[in-house]
């Protein structure tokens, strides 16, 4: 499967964005879908998790409900829905996919196909 993550951008402190994951190649549904960030100097880190039929997600304690993951199969498509958005949140956002990872399973090495990420800047 191939992703192509986007609807990063620049936003101020508060402010919302959209991410979007659209993958092609195989049949979506089959997958569950991770969204991962990685700031600069630090390591990647798991953000939202989803699986495939969307009846199950988890995410990382520093979300703190302000995102939330979903997806679309019938569009190929997942997102994540950002509000509130602190500097701290400012990341390459990527999306993977992997057929049989758990949701408590975090590590990004488990997750086997990768979107090319975008950029999330927050500014105070």
């Amino acid at each position: 499967v191939q992703l192509q993550a986007s609807g990063g951008g620049s936003v101020q402190t508060g402010g919302s964005l959209r991410l979007s994951c659209k993958a092609s190649g195989a049949t979506f549904s089959n997958y569950n879908i991770g969204w991962f960030r990685q700031a600069p100097g630090k390591e990647r880190e798991f953000v939202a998790g989803i699986i495939w039929n969307g009846g199950n997600s988890a995410y990382a304690a520093f979300v703190k409900g302000r995102f939330t993951i979903s997806r679309d199969n019938a569009e190929n498509t997942a997102y994540l829905q950002m509000n509130n958005l602190q500097p701290e949140d400012t990341a390459v956002y990527y999306c993977a996919a992997d057929r049989i990872v758990a949701l408590s399973v975090r590590r990004p090495g488990a997750y086997d196909y990768w979107g090319q990420g975008t950029q999330v800047t927050v500014s105070s």
